[in-house]
């Protein structure tokens, strides 16, 4: 069995994740001025089955001219079972981005699966493998699919939600405030959690709908979700100020990496700290916050 440690890859920022067709050279050249956490070059839905071919070669030119810098870079390829998945991953192979995401993933054999051949084929063990949970069974199976990460699925570090296949397949209306999906997408962060998976929020259609769109990235981050995947430039600012921390957050993160850096604590797993108990757990967070708070500064420093 082929184990890759993810827990020891740093954490990265994940709060904006914009889908860029492939098929459009326009859009991916503009890709290069956006502030966006990620790239995610699609080569699904965005691509009309005729001109997958002439997406894939895009995208190889793109990669070896012009490619993506300070940025994560993602690769959505065709379901397992079409007929241009394996010439999909053969591109992702040649092009070696930050991650595979995997759309359709129903059990935990799709993943296991698609590591296996990344694994044969010698892909470098930094290439991850993100899952798309957009169908029913995916979420009856969320569990198990976010389990394999501690096995055979090891290159696996994010799942993306998709709604609307999911609403598709379950014929759940797209109502504002997404109530009755709201079970799915709390099982599904659980899931993510449970295994130490990122996991980012389903995309927002209307990019016009400014307030709308505010909204369900409140929500989102409220429900623990790192991050939003997006449809348009337009998205971009806003996601990144609301699943970013904020100041009170900042703050309790630095006092609780000073207070366990203070001498004598170094051997306490519990401290007290402003009246309350903090366990030595909330350490790692607060320094995982604080590591993307530095990601953000140094972007902000290059800009």
């Amino acid at each position: 069995m082929t184990a890759i440690a993810s827990a020891s890859l740093p954490p990265r920022l994940r709060r904006s994740l914009l889908s860029v067709p492939a098929i459009n050279e326009r859009a991916l050249q503009k890709a290069h001025g956006l502030d966006c956490d990620g790239v995610i070059f699609d080569l699904e839905d965005s691509v009309a089955p005729a001109r997958k071919a002439e997406a894939r070669d895009n995208l190889k030119r793109f990669f070896a001219e012009t490619p993506l810098r300070g940025r994560e870079r993602i690769v959505r390829i065709n379901a397992l079972d079409t007929d241009d998945a394996g010439a999909d991953l053969d591109a992702v192979l040649a092009l070696n981005p930050d991650a595979v995401l995997v759309p359709k993933v129903t059990t935990p054999s799709d993943i296991i699966g698609i590591c296996a051949r990344l694994d044969r084929a010698r892909a470098p063990k930094g290439l991850r493998v993100w899952a798309m949970v957009e169908t029913p069974r995916a979420v009856l199976e969320i569990g198990a699919i976010a389990g394999t990460r501690q096995g055979h699925g090891a290159r696996l570090d994010a799942l993306v939600v998709g709604l609307n296949d999911l609403r598709k397949e379950t014929g759940v209306l797209p109502q504002p405030g997404r109530a009755y999906l709201l079970p799915w997408l709390m099982q599904v962060v659980l899931a993510a959690r449970a295994f130490g998976l990122d996991v980012i929020d389903s995309v927002f259609n209307d990019f016009r709908d400014e307030a709308g769109f505010a909204g369900e990235c409140a929500q989102g981050r409220a429900m623990g979700f790192d991050g939003k995947m997006l449809i348009h430039p337009a998205q971009i600012e806003a996601a990144n100020r609301h699943f970013a921390s904020g100041e009170a957050e900042i703050a309790e993160a630095q006092a609780i990496i000073a207070g366990f850096a203070a001498p004598g604590a170094e051997a306490l797993n519990v401290i007290e700290i402003g009246g309350r108990m903090v366990e030595r757990l909330h350490l790692e967070q607060a320094e995982r916050l604080m590591h993307k708070v530095r990601q953000i500064s140094a972007r902000k420093d290059i800009a």
